[in-house]
């Protein structure tokens, strides 16, 4: 069960909060506090997975205690409660590390949806460090890669027709690249990899990109790239143009990485010169989780 830390100045609001996770079944409120100063001396006692915190509070503001926050306990998840709806204050918050956020006043479904969504992302997370450490664990030093399982179909059902594939489908859709030439070869890969289940996860994507395309595996895989690519830059833009927009919440911080995100935002901003990053198999990991879970 995750555990949920609360610090607004406002005790009202918190008990709100309280009572919406209890009833959802979200997690365990681990403690509340009215300010940041108090907030940041709990942490190390209650070691919360997600903290919802007020932007605007006395002693300590919101955007300085996730900055100082986030500097000792960087793998805690961070929520930011505001009524502010200035785009200069929303993206420090986002600079500073926060990765979702609730407006006020409080509404239950809002709540339940982002919270939802920082939950599906932690659990995300372990589960790759999880997979990770067995592959890592289980493979020798030096030992040569065993080759890639023969296609076997799992299901007789046609391809279209699989709910997960239906869900990916619906995935890219939304993030703007369903179009892309890259497309048909994402959902390729991933239904592979669901029909083959945890083994796949051994083999990089050359590797899978290899077995379907033996003679054009490098084509292949350029393609994913960059519709993967197009699609962090669509992200991107919903984030410039609306923080709230659901497609960012939903998968800002989840399909990619926020940092990432961050960082194309400010390219298309003209603040750096350098685009954000993606990687391929954690872009095609964290679409297996959301198609199957």
């Amino acid at each position: 069960m995750m555990k949920i830390y609360l610090i607004d100045d406002d005790a009202s609001v918190c008990n709100i909060l309280k009572i919406i996770i209890q009833q959802k079944k979200l997690g365990e409120v681990c403690g509340t506090a009215s300010n940041g100063m108090d907030a940041l001396e709990d942490l190390a006692y209650v070691s919360p997975d997600i903290v919802v915190v007020d932007l605007l509070m006395p002693i300590m503001d919101g955007i300085n205690f996730v900055r100082k926050a986030k500097e000792q306990y960087p793998d805690i998840s961070y929520v930011m409660l505001s009524q502010v709806s200035s785009k200069e204050m929303i993206s420090q918050a986002y600079e500073c590390g926060v990765t979702f956020f609730i407006q006020k006043p409080v509404n239950g479904m809002e709540v339940v949806r982002v919270l939802t969504n920082v939950i599906d992302s932690i659990q995300m997370r372990r589960t790759f460090n999880q997979m990770q450490s067995l592959f890592l664990k289980d493979t020798p030093p030096n030992a040569a890669a065993a080759p890639i399982p023969e296609i076997r179909l799992a299901s007789e059902q046609p391809a279209e027709e699989k709910p997960h594939i239906k869900r990916l489908r619906s995935i890219l859709q939304k993030l703007g690249i369903i179009g892309e030439s890259g497309s048909a070869d994402i959902i390729t890969l991933v239904d592979y990899m669901i029909e083959q289940g945890p083994e796949s996860g051994k083999f990089t994507v050359s590797e899978l990109c290899s077995k379907f395309s033996p003679n054009n595996s490098k084509s292949m895989e350029q393609r994913i790239r960059r519709t993967v690519n197009a699609g962090l830059t669509n992200l991107a833009n919903m984030g410039i143009e609306d923080y709230s927009n659901d497609t960012f919440h939903d998968f800002a911080g989840s399909i990619y990485s926020f940092e990432q995100i961050r960082k194309e935002m400010d390219y298309i901003r003209g603040k750096s010169d350098s685009h954000g990053k993606v990687s391929l198999k954690n872009f095609l990991n964290s679409l297996i989780f959301y198609c199957t879970n």
